[in-house]
């Protein structure tokens, strides 16, 4: 069994694709994540820090590239 691996979403994001990579990794709606980014940075948590760390130390989600001829 292959380990599931957390990637930015390229194929979904909004922004920087952090809340999109979590709600695949997650198997949830990323609107949810998204939803609770907002809500913890509204309530004066560190939603918008850890988001910004996360979208600089996550990696995007890798490109499928056929191959070369």
């Amino acid at each position: 069994m292959e380990a599931k691996k957390l990637y930015r979403s390229i194929k979904n994001k909004m922004l920087g694709g952090v809340a999109a990579g979590l709600g695949e990794y997650l198997n949830i709606d990323p609107t949810l994540v998204r939803l609770g980014f907002i809500a913890l940075a509204l309530l004066g948590g560190p939603g918008i820090v850890i988001y910004l760390i996360m979208w600089v130390v996550v990696p995007e989600e890798p490109v499928d590239l056929p191959p070369a001829q």
